[in-house]
């Protein structure tokens, strides 16, 4: 019993004392998780929703709007009039003036402008640039994601080329809930500045 004993045991260390040391160098990566950082108490709407990824852009909301937390195409984001369906969100978008125009008057159906038609459209300032103000009404079809179509809406807003970025302000809900607040948007485009991070 004990030969076996002993035998066992010697055969065990030379196993282990057989092994190779080799480095294992991982190649893998894993996007951070809250785990990764401490916990911060009081933080803001972007450091919540975006990564702390603040918007590129800030301005004065107006007067009975509701913020919303900020997503990754809404850079700011609001709720607004008596039904608390009106939507009004700030992004940056790809393509051009135009297209971005053409794509939310297609929304309400409307056919494609002319050249012509696209340079009698209101030019508005935005952040020292020139923008071109936007309105239509009707039906609205937002595709899939938009919630099918809905009959009484309205649309507002503005689409400028920022140092080569598209910037949009679009305003949409009932037609009768934009109408009221049309103005204020106005003011808050004119509001409208880089923000300093």
């Amino acid at each position: 019993m004990r030969i076996y004993v002993l035998a066992t045991a010697s055969f065990g260390l030379c196993f282990t004392g057989c092994e190779k040391n080799e480095r294992v160098l991982v190649e893998e990566t894993r996007r951070s998780t809250t785990k990764d950082f401490e916990v911060k108490l009081f933080t803001t709407s972007d450091e919540r929703f975006r990564d702390a990824k603040p918007s590129p852009v800030k301005g004065e909301m107006p007067e009975g709007w509701l913020q919303l937390p900020s997503t990754e195409i809404r850079v700011l984001n609001y709720r607004f009039g008596e039904s608390a369906t009106g939507e009004v969100y700030v992004s940056i978008s790809g393509g051009n003036v135009a297209e971005n125009i053409d794509r939310w008057l297609k929304q309400f159906g409307v056919r494609s402008f002319s050249m012509e038609e696209f340079r009698e459209m209101e030019r508005v300032e935005v952040l020292g640039n020139e923008g071109v103000w936007v309105e239509t009404d009707g039906d609205y079809n937002g595709g899939p994601m938009g919630g099918g179509v809905k009959s009484g809406y309205a649309l507002a807003g503005v689409v400028a080329d920022v140092g080569g970025n598209i910037l949009t302000v679009k305003m949409l809900g009932l037609k009768g809930e934009v109408e009221q607040e049309k103005s204020k948007l106005r003011d808050y485009v004119k509001s409208l500045e880089v923000a300093s991070n």
